[in-house]
């Protein structure tokens, strides 16, 4: 394309002018403002389908495989947090709020519904039969074997050895044979007993002041202290192992549906609404815009103008534009 000396003066003066106009602060708050009063009036089905958002964040969320370094990051940023000094010097009640403490207490003592079926549903698992049964049969040999009275009180021994010789006679087994015995006959029995015992040890009552105990008894240590259930030096692998689960889970079915189902309801009951109202859902309006968001695109623009870099995408487009047919003609009639 040959260069029209006339053309090129006006496309250097152009971005001349584009150039002062854009390092005003001023203008580039303007713009943005502009557009953001333009946008905000914009109903959400007007601009974007449910489809689009769905196929969207299936591809970001779901089809994309998280990056090695973001699951270091990740490890790093969790690992940094527990081992900043100021958690040496904080108490677990500076982070936690008592009345929500309170509020949650309140919450899962009332449950008592819940907390009932629960409960019935561990005392019925045959692990808890088994673990139950295992300690009333230890407990009763180690009684027998081991008793201060026995030991403390002459003669009183060689009794209960004896009364134990005499049992397993009369019952033609060992002692531990005669107790297991029992207790699978009675496990029934036992297992009710246990769901009892543990209704009544956790009564509505009972329960929330057993939170309120625990809480007053953790709310002044430091929160140095989650360091000793939580294994630094371990941050790689466990930060690993839940990046597997999700891993797998993002390639599910299950979780594609899930994700596609909810899109779908959020987005028939926002598709009316503008984006005004959908961005205030975010804490994003017209003073975050004045105040924050643009003081962080400011420094952008300036970035872009000192590198040259939007001369250079400007002059593209100028170029583009005045070396097209139709402003050849407009120049043409005026020479």
């Amino acid at each position: 394309m040959q260069q029209n000396p006339m053309l090129e003066q006006l496309i250097e003066a152009h971005l001349d002018f584009l150039a002062h106009e854009f390092s005003q602060p001023e203008t580039v708050q303007q713009e943005f403002l502009h557009f953001y009063h333009w946008f905000r009036k914009q109903h959400l089905k007007d601009l974007w389908s449910c489809e689009q958002l769905n196929a969207l964040l299936q591809k970001q969320i779901l089809d994309t495989p998280a990056s090695a370094f973001l699951i270091e990051q990740i490890a790093e940023h969790i690992r940094f947090a527990l081992v900043h000094p100021v958690n040496d010097s904080a108490k677990i009640a500076d982070v936690i709020p008592v009345l929500t403490i309170d509020k949650i207490a309140q919450y899962v003592a009332s449950k008592s519904g819940h907390r009932q079926r629960l409960i019935k549903t561990v005392v019925s698992n045959p692990a808890f039969s088994a673990m139950i049964s295992q300690l009333i049969q230890h407990s009763i040999q180690d009684y027998l074997d081991n008793s201060l009275i026995a030991k403390s009180v002459p003669g009183v021994s060689r009794f209960m050895k004896m009364g134990k010789s005499v049992l397993e006679t009369v019952t033609d087994s060992s002692l531990d044979s005669a107790v297991s015995a029992y207790l699978q006959k009675n496990i029934l029995k036992l297992s009710q007993m246990s769901e009892s015992v543990l209704n009544q040890h956790f009564d509505d009552d009972k329960l929330y002041h057993l939170q309120a105990n625990i809480w007053h008894k953790i709310k002044d240590l430091p929160l140095s202290v989650l360091k000793n259930y939580i294994e630094v030096q371990d941050l790689p692998q466990t930060v690993a192992l839940g990046h597997e689960i999700w891993d797998f889970m993002r390639q599910s079915d299950y979780l594609k549906q899930q994700l596609h189902d909810g899109v779908h309801a959020w987005y028939v009951r926002n598709q009316e609404r503008t984006f005004d109202l959908l961005l205030r859902d975010l804490n994003i309006d017209e003073a975050l815009i004045q105040q924050e968001l643009q003081q962080l695109l400011n420094p952008v623009i300036q970035q872009m103008l000192s590198q040259q870099y939007l001369r250079e995408r400007a002059r593209l487009y100028l170029e583009k534009f005045y070396y097209s047919e139709p402003a050849q003609k407009i120049l043409d009639t005026r020479t």
